[in-house]
């Protein structure tokens, strides 16, 4: 009888291993890129893993809401991609998990401190350029001159003609507003957006909306990422692409585990894939121009350079903290979201 029972408690235990090996085979991601990058992360990690991948496209600044949201709780396993700053409120608070991937010395420098200044929290996975794009085609209709430096944005003529999006929902507004503070200082870079409030028709909640916008011609000037204006350039539509001549700041895409997730195992398999040469190399079948963290990585021939561009030294771990994030996010809501348009 012991013999028998034993032999049953056996089978059912090699009855229940499918189970859990599908249970373990799974992944939730909160994706911040593009919709066609994110589709093309979770469709070749599927291929290659066979690992049931259920990922959701937002905003960083919604990710990271939901993250803080679901802290006691974990939906997500991890947070792929979307600007730095959040990724670093996220490790600041304690929302992400502390890991050291084998790839890490792989990566290019900037991606290398992303990780170190959030205590190996998060890690960057490309560079992006904030910038501004135009249409062409309405600016002449309406006899206006592209706008070259951000003090051109103030222009009263371009009144209505400005779409940029809203920094309560989008990680690229929020290093917009960082990126003119470290540029003017807070009081006037405030002064400045207030002015040019004048001439902003919607303030979006996506930061790739505004290039799409100028592709439709929906307006005739987005302030956004210029990887973001440039799918829409190659795609064949009338975008052009500034970058401002006082300076612009740019992101340090970056990924994530989320603390307490439920498939960390999982997670860290995607985590490794994702900082991969070979899989960074396929963004821009996605039409992603972005530059790869990866140094062995592809970048795409027409991707903007940091270094042929006039930046800013971006301050990352100041305006990477959740201290300054919340005061310059209330400063905007105070004296900018209920202006009238």
């Amino acid at each position: 009888m012991q013999r028998q029972l034993t032999q049953q408690l056996v089978l059912s235990s090699l009855l229940l291993l499918p189970l859990a090996s599908q249970a373990a085979d799974r992944l939730n991601v909160l994706c911040a890129a593009d919709n066609d990058w994110c589709e093309l992360m979770r469709n070749a990690f599927e291929k290659e893993t066979q690992v049931e991948v259920s990922m959701v496209r937002k905003s960083a600044g919604e990710i990271f809401a939901q993250i803080r949201a679901e802290a006691s709780n974990p939906k997500t396993d991890i947070w792929w991609a979307g600007t730095g700053d959040p990724h670093l409120q996220a490790a600041a608070a304690g929302f992400t998990e502390v890991y050291k991937s084998p790839l890490l010395d792989k990566l290019q420098p900037w991606a290398q401190k992303q990780a170190e200044i959030s205590g190996y929290r998060t890690v960057g996975i490309y560079a992006g350029l904030l910038g501004t794009g135009y249409n062409p085609e309405l600016l002449k209709q309406k006899k206006l001159a592209p706008p070259q430096c951000w003090k051109d944005l103030l222009n009263p003529a371009l009144k209505g003609e400005i779409q940029i999006p809203n920094p309560n929902f989008s990680g690229t507004a929020y290093a917009t507003i960082a990126t003119l503070v470290q540029l003017q200082g807070e009081n006037e870079a405030f002064a400045f957006m207030k002015k040019m409030n004048d001439n902003v028709s919607q303030y979006t909640k996506s930061g790739s909306a505004p290039s799409k916008a100028l592709a439709r011609g929906e307006t005739a000037i987005g302030i956004t990422f210029q990887h973001d204006l440039l799918k829409e350039t190659v795609a064949g539509f009338p975008v052009e692409i500034v970058s401002p001549c006082e300076g612009t700041g740019y992101e340090i895409g970056s990924m994530s585990l989320v603390k307490g997730a439920k498939n960390m195992a999982t997670a860290k398999r995607f985590y490794e894939f994702a900082l991969r040469a070979d899989v960074q190399s396929l963004a821009v079948k996605a039409g992603s121009y972005q530059v790869p963290s990866n140094k062995a990585a592809s970048i795409p021939p027409k991707a903007p350079r940091l270094e042929s561009i006039k930046t800013i030294n971006y301050d990352f771990a100041k305006y990477g903290s959740e201290e300054v994030r919340k005061r310059l996010l209330k400063h905007w809501d105070d004296e900018l979201f209920s202006l009238p348009r």
